[in-house]
C-alpha cells in the first residue's frame, strides 16, 4: 500500500500540473493530502513533518541559490538598457547583404544576449519587436522569421549564465561553475547548428530569406566599424566580467552575478535608460520571479519529504535501476520523460520534480553529473519551443503583428526543435563536447 501511495502521489502531482495549477501550491497541497492519507493508513509517520523546518533552512541557506535573483536582475536591467536594439540594428546592417542575413543576425544577437542575460522572455520580446517587422517587410517567410527569433531566444537556457543551469546545479549537487564551463561548447554548437539550418534554407529556398537591398545596408566602412564596436563592446565586456571571473576562479557565480548586476546598471546609465521607473520595474520583476522560485522550493521540499516518507523515492529508484538496457536505457528513458513533459510544463517544474528522482540513479549508473546536467539543460531548452505550451512561442505571439498566425509560429519552431534534438544526440554520443573545457581547466598548469 505504501509503495502504491508514493506512485499515486507522483502521478497526482503531475496530473494537477497538466491541468494548469500553480506548481508551488500543487506540490505543497499534494504533500499535505497524501501525508493525511498515509497517516490514516499507517503508512506515514506524522513526526516526519518535524524535520520540515530544518530542511527549509538548509535549502534557504544554500549560497548558490543567491545567484538566481542576481542573474534575473541583470537580465531585466539589460532589457531596459537598449543593448538589444543597438545590437540587432548594427548586426542587421552587417549581415543584411547576404541571403538569410537578418535571420543570422538574430541568431548571433540571441547568443550574445544569452551570454549577458540568460532570460528567454527578454530576448524573444526584444528581437520580436525589432527584427520581425523588418524581416516581414523585406519578404522573409513568416515561419522562418518567427522560428528563428523564438529559437534564438532559447539559447539563454544553455549558454551561461543561465538560471536553468543554476537550478540544475543545485538539484544535482554539482558546482555551478563546472556546469557553466561544461555548457559553453554545447551552447556554441547549438548556435552554430541554428545558423547552419538558416543558411541551408537561404540556399535551398532563396525567396524565403532574401538579402536586404544594397541601399539599406550602405554605410561608410569607418562609420560601420565604429557602430559595430560601439554595439558589441559593452555586452562583450559584461560577458568577460561575469563568465570570465567564474571560469578563472576569481569569483563564485553569486559574486559574479552581483558584479554583473552592477555592470548592467552602469550600461543602462551610459545609454541614458536608467530611470527610477525602469529601476522599479526591474526590481519588481526580479522580486516576482525570485519569490516564485522560493515558493516552488518550499513546495518541492514538502513534496520530497512526504514522497520519501511513503517510500516512493525508493520505488522509483528501483524501477529506474531495472530498466532494460541499463545505463543506456535509463538515459533514453529520462531524456524521453523530460522532453515529453516539456510539451506541457515549464523547466522550473521539471527541474524541481523530475531531476531529484533521476540524479541519484544517474550517479549509481556512474554517469558524470556535470555532463548529465548539461544534457538535461539542452533537453529542457526544447520545452520553450515545443507546441502547444512553449513559452517562447507565447512571448512571440504576444508581440507579433496580426498577419503572423499562431500556426506560422508553430511551423517555424518545429524544425528548430529537430535541430535542438540533433545537438542533444551529438552531446550524448560525444561527451567530450561537454567534458573538454572542464578537464582542460582542471589540468595542472
Amino acid at each position: 500500500m505504501t509503495e502504491w501511495l508514493g506512485i499515486l502521489m507522483f502521478a497526482g502531482a503531475l496530473g494537477m500540473l497538466l491541468l494548469g495549477y500553480p506548481v508551488a501550491f500543487t506540490l505543497g497541497g499534494t504533500a499535505i493530502v497524501f501525508s493525511a492519507i498515509g497517516i490514516a493508513t499507517g503508512s506515514f509517520k506524522l513526526g516526519l513533518w518535524g524535520s520540515m523546518p530544518l530542511q527549509v533552512f538548509d535549502t534557504m541557506s544554500n549560497y548558490t541559490l543567491l545567484a538566481i535573483p542576481y542573474f534575473i536582475f541583470m537580465g531585466a536591467m539589460l532589457e531596459k538598457s537598449g543593448i538589444a536594439e543597438r545590437l540587432l540594428e548594427t548586426i542587421g546592417i552587417l549581415f543584411g547583404r547576404v541571403r538569410g542575413g537578418l535571420a543570422l543576425a538574430a541568431i548571433f544577437v540571441g547568443a550574445l544576449l544569452a551570454a549577458t542575460t540568460g532570460v528567454v522572455a527578454a530576448t524573444v520580446v526584444a528581437m520580436g519587436l525589432i527584427s520581425l517587422p523588418i524581416m516581414l517587410r523585406y519578404g522573409y517567410d513568416r515561419a522562418l522569421a518567427t522560428g528563428t527569433i523564438a529559437a534564438s531566444g532559447t539559447l539563454g537556457q544553455i549558454i551561461p549564465p543561465s538560471v536553468v543551469l543554476v537550478v540544475l546545479a543545485d538539484q544535482l549537487g554539482v558546482s555551478v561553475g563546472d556546469l557553466f564551463v561544461g555548457s559553453l561548447l554545447p551552447g556554441l554548437l547549438m548556435t552554430a547548428a541554428f545558423a547552419i539550418y538558416v543558411g541551408a534554407i537561404a540556399l535551398l529556398r532563396p525567396e524565403a530569406a532574401p538579402a536586404l537591398p544594397i541601399e539599406v545596408c550602405q554605410m561608410p566602412a569607418g562609420a560601420l566599424l565604429r557602430r559595430v564596436l560601439g554595439a558589441m563592446l559593452p555586452p562583450l565586456l559584461l560577458i568577460l566580467l561575469v563568465l570570465g571571473s567564474i571560469f578563472f576562479g576569481l569569483a563564485t557565480p553569486t559574486e559574479a552575478g552581483a558584479v554583473g548586476s552592477v555592470g548592467a546598471i552602469v550600461l543602462a546609465l551610459l545609454n541614458g535608460q536608467l530611470t527610477w521607473k525602469s529601476l522599479r520595474a526591474v526590481c519588481d520583476s526580479t522580486l516576482r520571479i525570485s519569490t516564485m522560485v522560493v515558493f516552488i522550493l518550499l513546495g518541492s521540499t514538502a513534496f520530497s519529504l512526504v514522497f520519501r516518507g511513503l517510500r516512493g523515492e525508493r520505488v522509483m529508484r528501483d524501477l529506474l535501476l531495472n530498466l532494460p538496457g541499463g545505463q543506456v536505457g535509463f538515459l533514453v528513458f529520462s531524456m524521453a520523460v523530460v522532453f515529453f513533459l516539456g510539451f506541457f510544463i515549464d523547466f522550473f517544474q521539471i527541474a524541481f520534480i523530475i531531476v531529484p528522482l533521476f540524479a541519484p540513479v544517474a550517479q549509481q549508473y556512474g554517469l558524470d553529473l556535470v555532463w548529465y546536467g548539461v544534457v538535461i539543460g539542452t533537453n529542457l531548452q526544447t520545452s520553450f519551443l515545443t507546441p502547444p505550451f512553449g513559452f517562447a512561442l507565447f512571448y512571440l505571439r504576444g508581440i507579433a503583428p496580426p498577419e503572423v498566425t499562431t500556426g506560422d509560429i508553430y511551423r517555424g519552431a518545429v524544425p528548430f526543435v529537430a535541430v535542438q534534438l540533433l545537438v542533444l544526440i551529438a552531446i550524448v554520443v560525444f561527451p567530450q563536447i561537454v567534458n573538454f573545457l572542464p578537464s582542460l581547466m582542471a589540468a595542472p598548469a
